[in-house]
């Protein structure tokens, strides 16, 4: 008697190793006072005054649990110091305002000495007051939501241990936000959930499902270090629902294209293609 031996199903992507890809690509943007210990949160919060006492122990059985994930060691929480625990801030404290472009139409309607409400013109370059208007308080865009890292000393006072999008030392570095990159390995899961979303019966019928693939490729690499892991830890639903809503807008671009070339044809006396005459027979049947 011989027995049949299942092949062990092999998950070849799951949330916890796209999120550790997410954490690395971030981390390349980012600088530590201690890179080894000190880039690995414990718990997001949205401001410093957040750390309290329920925080603290927040951040405490979460350590705990992501080491008994990691290693299947099992600690108290209780017993791990305070001074281990490292917090997540998000602010925006650090990044730069960015530049108010002005548009070509109101150049050309006002100048520079009506826009300020200036009486008499002054001998100024036209930059410098250009650069005056810029007081609309709105930062530059960046590819993830920026934070600090802090971590607390015995009488719970909070001090920085890491800056995103930031370059060199932590107090006389400077903003940066091109340094890092996105991780190899993340980048060959992003091509491996289009081509396996691809594959989908309502999808691979298609000819321009390569052009769905290239758009959804593109719009991953664009938005896909902005998850938000305060939020949820299912980076998978995430991307997957701006897989979909990538081959949606290809899917109604090429129907939209289809319907201007059947039109065309139509005027010029020609048969449409094989969808137009099958709606136009299945019209002319209820009639």
């Amino acid at each position: 008697m011989t027995s049949t031996i299942i092949p062990k199903k092999i998950n070849y992507l799951n949330n916890r190793d796209i999120l550790k890809e997410i954490h690395l690509s971030k981390n390349s943007y980012c600088v530590f006072n201690d890179p080894v210990n000190d880039h690995q949160y414990d718990i997001i919060l949205p401001s410093v005054d957040k750390i309290n006492l329920r925080t603290i122990s927040e951040a405490r059985r979460l350590r705990s649990d992501r080491i008994r994930k990691e290693t299947g060691e099992v600690i108290d929480p209780k017993k791990i110091s305070i001074t281990d625990l490292v917090f997540r801030v998000m602010t925006w404290e650090h990044i730069p305002l960015a530049q108010k472009k002005t548009p070509k139409t109101s150049t050309k309607k006002k100048r520079i000495e009506d826009i300020l409400e200036l009486e008499d013109p002054v001998d100024v370059p036209e930059d410098e007051l250009v650069e005056q208007l810029i007081t609309d308080g709105v930062h530059i865009r960046l590819n993830f939501p920026p934070f600090f890292h802090y971590r607390v000393n015995e009488h719970r006072i909070p001090y920085i241990v890491g800056k995103s999008h930031w370059r060199g030392d932590l107090d006389s570095g400077h903003f940066n936000k091109d340094h890092g990159q996105m991780t190899r390995r993340l980048a060959e899961m992003f091509v491996k959930l289009c081509e396996r979303y691809a594959t989908r019966s309502n999808w691979r019928g298609y000819t321009y499902n390569e052009e769905m693939k290239g758009q959804a490729l593109l719009q991953l690499s664009q938005i896909g270090l902005q998850f938000d892991e305060s939020k949820s830890s299912n980076p998978f639903a995430y991307f997957t629902a701006t897989i979909t809503n990538s081959f949606t807008r290809i899917l109604n671009i090429e129907k939209k294209m289809q319907n201007i070339r059947d039109d065309i044809l139509e005027i010029n006396g020609l048969n449409p293609s094989y969808t137009r005459q099958g709606m136009l027979s299945g019209h002319s049947s209820d009639n």
